[in-house]
């Protein structure tokens, strides 16, 4: 490592659903990063799984198409001895790595368990948050244990619906009525989402959700404002403005957030600035609920009937794409796109010198 740069290892691409919006990510962070600043290695990984390591970036990637790494000799063997390099001093050894991943083995906490085995700083948000965070039944059940109000939903696994069709029908018509959402339950960017108005759509949607997990959950629908507030920071963690979605759809699906750039966003959203405190600091207690770390974006309702504030979801592992709100929310809070790089590096370091201080022996005192 040159004296004055940090080595940062950008994975992205990864076996998710959501391979695409990672590459989308990807491109924008590495073209916003000061090379000046920092040594940038990319990571990518296949559909399959397979891992590319690319040499030091000199410059941005000039289209998305090149963050495959097409020409990259360095396959899965040399990617993991860069990975691995800090627990045998390899001379390659990276600073921190900066895991680009959305969905699943990206944003659940399977990678950044892989990183704690490396002994290797990350960006982000921790296993345990990220698995919490992903799974949106664990999510909930945290929420509601923290005493954060949010939608009514119920759940059930592969097996369940296979075994208990009508009764599981039944419970979703008792609990929650049509319409109704019916989501993977680790799964984002909102692929395998659907609307259901009867019970035929529910059926369809219940089977479509499940080739993206073995786990639904159903919410009941809410006609509400969709607000989204941006959190960074470890212990002492800060709230950007909320933003609100006017989507373009009839809810704001894949299409509205990453393709068609037809939604509206509103920053700041238009509330009152009592209203306004109250979802940055509902935003700060989820990040708490799920023991949070580095970043998070909370997405909340506000209820168009009675103006009731309920949270919908974090995400640990919010986009940066050209249209997503994460950054947005922050340079309208007064921190750039550049800056809140360089934060969320400064926040992994931190939490990961913080770590090497505390004893892992077997708990004798000396």
């Amino acid at each position: 490592m040159s004296m004055d740069k940090l080595k940062v290892g950008v994975v992205y691409g990864g076996k998710s659903g959501e391979h695409e919006v990672s590459l989308q990510t990807a491109f924008a962070v590495t073209n916003a990063f000061d090379y000046k600043k920092y040594e940038l290695v990319p990571f990518y990984i296949s559909k399959q799984g397979t891992w590319k390591k690319g040499p030091v970036m000199h410059a941005p990637f000039a289209q998305i198409e090149d963050l495959k790494l097409e020409q990259s000799a360095g396959g899965t063997q040399d990617a993991l001895n860069a990975l691995f390099g800090r627990l045998y001093g390899g001379a390659e050894a990276l600073d921190v790595m900066f895991p680009l991943l959305h969905g699943t083995f990206g944003e659940d906490g399977t990678i950044q368990g892989m990183f704690e085995m490396a002994d290797m700083p990350y960006v982000g948000a921790g296993v345990l948050a990220s698995a919490g965070g992903m799974d949106k039944v664990v999510m909930k059940k945290l929420f509601a244990q923290a005493g954060i109000d949010q939608c009514a939903f119920t759940y059930f696994n592969a097996t369940q619906w296979k075994q208990t069709e009508h009764e599981m029908i039944v419970q979703v018509e008792d609990q929650l009525g049509y319409p109704c959402f019916i989501k993977p339950a680790n799964l984002g960017s909102s692929v395998g989402i659907s609307k259901a108005r009867n019970r035929d759509e529910l059926k369809t949607a219940v089977e479509f959700a499940l080739r993206y997990d073995t786990k639904v959950v159903i919410e009941e629908f809410v006609e509400a404002r969709e607000v989204e507030v941006s959190v960074l920071g470890n212990d002492e963690p800060m709230a950007s403005v909320p933003g609100e979605i006017v989507s373009s759809g009839e809810y704001y699906d894949y299409a509205a957030k990453y393709i068609d750039g037809q939604s509206q966003m509103l920053i700041p959203a238009p509330l009152d600035p009592e209203a306004a405190d109250r979802i940055r600091e509902a935003a700060l207690q989820a990040f708490r609920a799920i023991e949070g770390n580095g970043i998070s974006r909370a997405d909340f309702f506000i209820r168009k009937n009675d103006g009731a504030l309920l949270i919908n979801e974090v995400n640990t592992m919010p986009g940066f794409t050209p249209y997503s709100m994460y950054p947005l929310l922050w340079r309208e809070t007064g921190v750039s796109y550049a800056e809140l790089l360089d934060r969320m590096i400064e926040l992994a370091l931190e939490r990961y010198n913080r770590k090497q201080a505390l004893n892992y022996e077997n708990g004798v005192q000396a």
